[in-house]
């Protein structure tokens, strides 16, 4: 029976023009096209694209080595990409040897925590006494108000347990994090765009990312949010191939059955196959809870990516032949999605507090620890239901909450979300003017040179992803390409909720959380330029040469900007030089 569904399934072929939906008609005057209708397996796991034997030839390679660089590829060139970023980003951590920007809370913070499990007052002038003395201080015991989860601080304190109290071992974990990135960003790229040259170049173009690469070498909460949600974005992606994997294998068997080894749709198939447990989708449920552990605004993400996943389990079924995909997907994919990610990421939030709750509740612990046993505490509705800490922490975050969206304290580098795609303003962790001869300011120089580390874009970089999300959207709208929706999923996920927010203070340094994507964009952008496999050797020369000047030029506009990213001393002249826009000032 069901063989004889899928031979008659009348959409296993290109469907005629007159019988194809009114909504493609009207978009293929945009470019909308209909995808090939082969064998389905290849429609649910393309293949991978394999370097062109013609370029084994030229590079005088022979066959059984071609194949073997083949096959390593796949991991070495993200591990080399990744050992050039881990290089740029570990060179030189410890400077400045200043405490930058937010790292004054952070830093202390992420100590405090790791020592007693709670956040603690510090005194006023600790900063130049913990420099002065590499760490050795004594840590308060006065706990303090805090508008963050703990999260993100753990990390940082790891860093801090390893290599000390110091700027380097406040900047270790970052830097460690944000090289990570680069190598799960070089695979997610790999598996999306099913090239490893175009996975590799993603991830090289946020190796050489201003923003990226500041946030790595700062102690700041936001490199850790990308981070994690960036692994979250890559196990779900492994979860979809996966899932796709198992019913292009359920539908070869039906194939096989049928004699000709072409595997079409299969409404009974598509409709009726479990995808078990999915550990990859709650390993992404577990990496979601702990980017909401480090700040809040990784709910927006989970929402996101929830509606990402359920959709790609619906475009799974359809490909494979599902008459109510939408129907299947919530009688046999919704349940189990939904525990594998919301349950897991609340939970695993909670249990991100259990140094604060495992503090004394006498009034010497976390701060609020004690809330449940004052009077306002014990008047509550729902002393009876709940325990203690659990009121305690409940009353915190409502706390936490009212303070965030009514932070309206005017800052100097506070920015609007408008003009962050463009890098409008940017944030100045650090400035000092040296003296000719003094902290690197050549002796020659004449006047005070400027010292700065400005969180700040690769400008070429951004400027070009600005057209990159045009090109995305048109893709993903017009010729309904899974890849470039992940991609505006990603970019949207991170980027529109501040809007909401915009009599609030917030910093362009928040748009760390989608470099990624931007870069995955902006690497989608140039597969097209470079041209799609098949294309004539004209095409791809000319192709290939445009982008290539293209991101040799975002290459140099990193090196041109490198002062800026790393505090080094250069002439006043020099700096100014580099402040293209007013506002950078």
């Amino acid at each position: 029976m069901t063989s004889t569904a899928s031979s008659t399934d009348t959409r296993q072929d290109q469907a005629p023009q007159d019988q194809r939906p009114s909504w493609q008609q009207r978009l293929r005057r945009f470019g909308y096209q209909a995808g090939p209708r082969g064998d389905v397996r290849e429609q649910l796991v393309p293949p991978y694209v394999k370097p062109s034997p013609r370029l084994w030839q030229v590079l005088g390679v022979s066959g059984p080595i071609a194949g073997r660089l083949t096959r390593w590829s796949g991991w070495g060139g993200p591990l080399l990409v990744t050992l050039f970023a881990g290089i740029l980003r570990f060179y030189h951590l410890g400077s400045p040897k200043r405490v930058i920007f937010d790292e004054t809370y952070y830093a202390k913070d992420a100590w405090a925590l790791v020592h007693r499990g709670f956040e603690v007052n510090w005194g006023k002038n600790v900063n130049d006494l913990i420099l002065a003395n590499n760490g050795n201080v004594p840590i308060p015991t006065d706990a303090a108000y805090v508008v963050h989860p703990p999260v993100g601080k753990y990390v940082i304190g790891l860093g801090e347990l390893m290599f000390g109290f110091n700027p380097f071992g406040w900047r270790f974990m970052t830097a460690l994090l944000g090289t990570l990135s680069i190598l799960i960003l070089c695979r997610i790229g790999r598996r999306i765009f099913r090239s490893t040259f175009l996975g590799c170049l993603a991830g090289a173009l946020m190796a050489v990312d201003g923003l990226a690469f500041v946030m790595a070498r700062t102690s700041l909460l936001d490199g850790v949010l990308m981070f994690f949600v960036l692994a979250a974005f890559g196990c779900l992606v492994i979860d979809r191939d996966r899932t796709r994997a198992k019913l292009a294998a359920a539908l070869a068997v039906s194939a096989g059955a049928e004699g000709d080894g072409r595997a079409r749709p299969d409404p009974h198939i598509a409709e009726t196959t479990r995808f078990g447990w999915r550990p990859w989708r709650w390993l992404a449920g577990l990496t979601l809870g702990l980017a909401i552990g480090t700040k809040w605004n990784g709910l927006y993400v989970l929402a996101a990516f929830c509606v990402l996943t359920v959709l790609w389990d619906v475009g799974t079924r359809r490909v494979a032949g599902a008459y109510r995909p939408y129907a299947a997907v919530f009688r046999r994919d919704l349940g189990l999605g939904f525990l594998a990610t919301v349950p897991v990421a609340l939970a695993t939030y909670v249990l991100s507090w259990l140094g604060w709750i495992l503090s004394p509740a006498n009034g010497k612990g976390g701060y609020y620890r004690n809330w449940a046993t004052t009077p306002d505490g014990k008047d509550s509705s729902w002393s009876w239901l709940f325990p203690d800490w659990w009121r305690s922490l409940w009353h915190y975050e409502h706390e936490v909450y009212k303070f965030n969206i009514n932070l309206s304290s005017p800052h100097t580098y506070q920015s609007n979300p408008w003009s962050w795609l463009v890098t409008g303003r940017p944030v100045s962790y650090f400035y000092e003017s040296p003296a000719p001869g003094k902290d690197g300011c050549p002796a020659d120089a004449g006047e005070k040179c400027a010292r700065e580390v400005l969180a700040i874009g690769t400008p070429l970089l951004w400027w070009v992803a600005c057209f990159a999300i045009l090109y995305v959207l048109w893709r993903w709208f017009f010729r309904r390409d899974w890849r470039a929706g992940a991609v505006a999923c990603g970019i949207a996920a991170g980027y529109l909720p501040w809007f909401l927010y915009q009599d609030r203070t917030i910093f362009f340094f928040y748009t760390i959380v989608f470099v990624p994507f931007l870069c995955l964009a902006v690497t989608m952008l140039l597969g097209a330029i470079i041209g799609p496999p098949g294309s004539t050797d004209t095409r791809r020369v000319a192709g290939a040469t445009g982008a290539g000047i293209l991101v040799l030029l975002i290459a140099w506009n990193f090196i041109y900007f490198w002062p800026l990213y790393t505090g080094t001393a250069i002439p006043i002249d020099q700096w100014r030089s580099r402040m293209w826009l007013d506002t950078w000032v």
